[in-house]
Order: C-alpha cells, then structure tokens, then sequence
C-alpha cells in the first residue's frame, strides 16, 4: 500500500485491516484502534467540573435556597413576632411550590433539559431570600417561601437529571459528591447565621443567604443539563424493546421505592424544618445552630459514601440501613436531650438524609422507569407537604412530639425498603 494511500482516511482504515489480519494470522492480540481525537471540534467534557457545577446549584437551591430557613426560624420567631403555626404554614408554602416545580418536571420533560430555566430558577431563587426581610407581612412571606420552592425543585430535578445522563459511565461516587453540595450549602448558610445571630437580626441573616446563593449562582450558571433523548428512528426498534422491556418488568419494585420514598418525605421534612428550633428548647442557642451546620458537614461526603458501599451492598439493602439510622437521629433530641444527644442526632440525621436521596433516585434511575427523577421527587414533595400539616397539632406543646412522630414515620419508609428488598433486579441496568 502505497504512502498516499496511508495518509487518506480510508487507506489508514485499510491499512488497520491489514495489519489486524497479519495479527490475528500470527495469533498476536489485536488493540482497537484509537477514536480520532476530538479537539477543537467540541470542548472536553470533564466529570470532576460537571460534579462542581451540579453541587454548586444544589446547594444553592436545596442547601441555602429551602433549608436556610431552618436556622433563622428561631429568629424569626424571637423578633419578627413569628408563631409557631406561622412558621409551620411557611414551610408549608415552600413544599406546596417544591411540588409544583416537581409536577412541571413531569408534565413538561422539556424543561428539564433547559438551561434558560435552570438560570431562570437561580434568580428567582436568589431574589426571593433578598425580599423576605422587605416585609412584616406572613402572607408576603408565604408567596416568597411558594415562589423559592418552585424554584429549588426546578433546579433540584435539572441538577440531577444531568448528573445520571452525563455521568452515567461514570463511578457512582462522582454524582454522590454532587448531592454533597447540598450539605454544603446548609453548613455554609448555617454558619453564617450562626455568625450574624449575634451581631444582627433576622433580616440580616436572609440578605446574608441571598449573597451566597448568588456566589453559588453564578458557580452553576454554565451546568450542561440533561440532553435530548434519541429519537425512535435513531434508536430504531431494537433498541426501543430495551429500553421497554425491563419497564414492564420493573414498575412493581418502584412503586414501592415511590411509597418508601414518600413516607421519607413526610418524616425527613419535620426535622428539617423544626430540629433547630427544638434542640434551642431545652439547650443553648449556639447548640441548635452550631447542630444545623454540623447536619450540613456530614451531609458533605455522605452520599459519596452510601455510593461507594453500594459496590458491596445493593441499593436497597443500603435504603433500608440509612433509614433506620436516620429514624435514631430524629427521634435522639425529643428522647434523650442534652447537647451530646443534639450532636449525635445532627450527625445522624445529616448522614443520611442527603444519602436516602440519591439511593432513591439512583435506585429509580437503575429500575429504567421513565421519568423516575421528576415522579420520585413528586412523590418526596407531597409528603413534604403531609409533614408540617400532620405535626401542626403537636406544635403548642413545643417540638418534642412533632420529633417522634416523624421518627416513626421514617420507620414505616424503612419497612417499605425492606419489602423493595424482595427478589429486587439488581442485574436490571447496571452499568
């Protein structure tokens, strides 16, 4: 073969032929020819910098933009005259808009793919933390807390759904570390409460959280969301029975997961929503905010960590384990009490709630039933919703109750991971 035809396109191809035939003739291995290189066409896609950015919008929207709430609740009631069912009717508002964006997400797969929205939902998200201290009024607030819920589902669904297309060949620890933005958005957003409660008032500590989540905001502006799915035409019959087949086979087990994942909802969002406010009862104002920042260090690496033992333990194994623990974190402050007991409960409790998230949603994304990020998250957003109305009644009596009957409720999540255990397909989508 002559030098010109070596250098054409074509002749290298033939050229390869030929000499993986005189290989295989010789019964030498044969090394697949390298891809050709993509520079300059298209820019690198680099996993480490897409886990940077998803973390960056988790922890703007879930980490500061719905659970900064948490640590100026107690100020809030101290000094901008809030109740106790006020305060329960905000966190309301703000899982009411959670399921909202979450049904969007259903209704209109599109918008999962856009980044026109993901940047729309950072400023919305931003801009409703900066109006909460413009005003007195509850009602303003609730609007706020509706708007800052739409939002942070917006980009809570957007976030994930383009971490398990994009990372998809990817180690399972790469989008757990993306989930860990979320912790640290609460421990930055603890901290600095934590920092102003001292020094400022309530209205300082929302302007503070705004500045951050404009940081972060601008640190996920440039997050490549999910793309679109191949067409029929591309995937060709073929592969579309692939992709049906183990649907049918499977929506038994994520009806399941959906139920666990609910009752989850329901439970975690009380201690979410109130662990603060109930370990200042009966400890040192420092203890319940130092507690929330603490929640937010171990949420860090917990999901890097629940992904990394699912190397050695399914997935539902795994949700069933973290559920029960997270149950003795909630339930520790209102049964022991103390400030080792309120430690104790904020490391538990940050271990694993960020942990159960993405087992789930990983769990749903393994089963192949369609759309799973945006039902699973609308399903955990209407327990959301269930929790703060079902501990309401409990709340005269201060927050001890309301602690108890969300660690019982989480136990019920954990008996239904226990029955997605039965004969789950673990060889159904595994990468």
């Amino acid at each position: 073969m002559t030098a010109a035809a070596v250098a054409e396109p074509g002749g290298r191809r033939a050229a390869g032929a030929v000499r993986a035939r005189e290989l295989a003739a010789t019964g030498k291995s044969v090394r697949p020819p390298r891809a050709p290189s993509a520079r300059g066409s298209a820019p690198r896609f680099s996993p480490w910098g897409h886990v940077a950015q998803a973390a960056a919008a988790l922890a703007a929207g879930m980490g500061v933009g719905r659970f900064v709430y948490t640590p100026i609740l107690p100020l809030m009631h101290a000094q901008a005259g809030l109740s106790a069912g006020s305060g329960a009717d905000l966190a309301t508002a703000n899982n009411i808009g959670y399921l909202i964006g979450a049904l969007a997400g259903i209704l209109a797969p599109a918008l999962v793919r856009s980044p026109v929205l993901l940047r729309a939902s950072l400023i919305v998200l931003t801009g409703s933390l900066a109006a909460m201290p413009a005003t007195h009024s509850t009602a303003v607030w609730i609007v706020l807390r509706l708007l800052a819920g739409v939002a942070s589902a917006l980009i809570f669904v957007i976030a994930v759904s383009s971490l398990h297309s994009h990372l998809r060949e990817h180690p399972a620890h790469l989008p757990g570390w993306a989930f860990g933005g979320v912790g640290a958005g609460i421990a930055l957003s603890g901290l600095l409460v934590l920092a102003l409660r001292s020094i400022a008032d309530w209205r300082a500590a929302w302007w503070a959280s705004a500045a951050l989540a404009t940081v972060l905001t601008l640190a996920s502006w440039n997050l490549r969301p999910e793309p679109a799915p191949e067409t029929p035409a591309a995937t060709g019959e073929r592969g579309r029975a692939a992709v049906d087949g183990p649907r049918i086979r499977t929506h038994r087990w994520f009806g399941v997961l959906f139920a666990s994942y609910g009752l989850e909802g329901i439970g975690y969002i009380v201690a979410g929503t109130f662990l603060v406010a109930a370990i200042e009862q009966s400890s040192p104002g420092w203890v319940g905010g130092g507690a929330w920042v603490l929640v937010g260090l171990a949420a860090v690496p917990s999901s890097a960590l629940w992904a990394w033992l699912g190397r050695r333990w399914s997935r539902p194994d795994l949700l069933l384990v973290a559920l029960v623990v997270q149950a003795v974190g909630i339930a520790l402050p209102a049964l022991v009490g103390g400030v080792a007991a309120a430690l104790g409960s904020a490391v538990l409790f940050g271990a694993t709630f960020i942990g159960v998230s993405n087992l789930a949603l990983a769990t749903g994304a393994h089963l192949r039933f369609p759309r799973s990020v945006a039902l699973l998250t609308a399903g955990y957003s209407v327990g959301q919703i269930l929790g703060p109305l079902a501990v309401a009644p409990l709340l005269r009596h201060g927050y001890h109750q309301a602690l108890i009957l969300a660690a019982v409720v989480v136990l019920a999540a954990a008996a239904a991971a226990a029955v997605l255990r039965i004969g789950f397909p673990n060889g159904v989508g595994e990468r």
